[in-house]
């Protein structure tokens, strides 16, 4: 069995990313658990070419990550918590998607905000966005404060616990999409 195809993709544009750095830990929670073929983007590298409004216009190197995510076996996703929600870069990157690319695709939702109050970003704005690409999701998320990753590491020992929740989960629904996958006959499966 081949590696499943991950991406990993950070809606934040600034380097130090607590984002980036949470949408990693659970790529490695993962990548521990099963062998996997790993991308991952952020914001920082590909936002100055997000000005385009079609998907024929984008510079090669974001076309190049929007095809990455369509094509992944799986997604882990994260956002920064702007005024209640995900970033407008973030979707913005996310409207560029084709819609049946994600049907049925495994994600593992994530989020960083500035306190316990953003918490709820991820089941208010994040879960529904993947729902709406009817995208299987991991029943955990993983939201992180300030105060709960330092210098790039997990360091709280709940948001921890949940990095290895949603890795599993991930890994689950990953299993399920390869065995109904393998059950058509290797035809691509929208709708597990």
């Amino acid at each position: 069995m081949r590696p499943a195809r991950i991406v990993a993709f950070s809606g934040n544009v600034r380097r130090p990313s607590r984002t980036r750095a949470l949408v990693e830990a659970v790529a490695a929670e993962l990548g521990r658990r099963r062998p996997i073929d790993l991308k991952v983007y952020d914001l920082a590298e590909i936002g100055t070419g997000l000005g385009a409004t079609s998907r024929q216009a984008l510079p090669l190197p974001i076309a190049h990550m929007i095809e990455a995510i369509e094509g992944s076996d799986g997604l882990i996703v994260g956002s920064p918590v702007h005024n209640g929600s995900y970033s407008g870069l973030f979707k913005h990157v996310i409207d560029f998607l084709d819609p049946a690319a994600l049907a049925g695709k495994p994600v593992a939702l994530t989020a960083t905000g500035g306190g316990p109050r953003h918490a709820l970003m991820v089941e208010h704005s994040l879960r529904p966005l993947f729902g709406f690409f009817t995208a299987h999701v991991a029943p955990t998320a993983v939201y992180a404060g300030e105060a709960e990753i330092e210098n790039g590491i997990v360091t709280d020992e709940r948001v921890a616990e949940r990095v290895a929740a949603a890795a599993s989960e991930l890994g689950h629904l990953l299993d399920v999409a390869e065995a109904a996958r393998r059950a058509a006959g290797g035809r691509a499966v929208a709708g597990l």
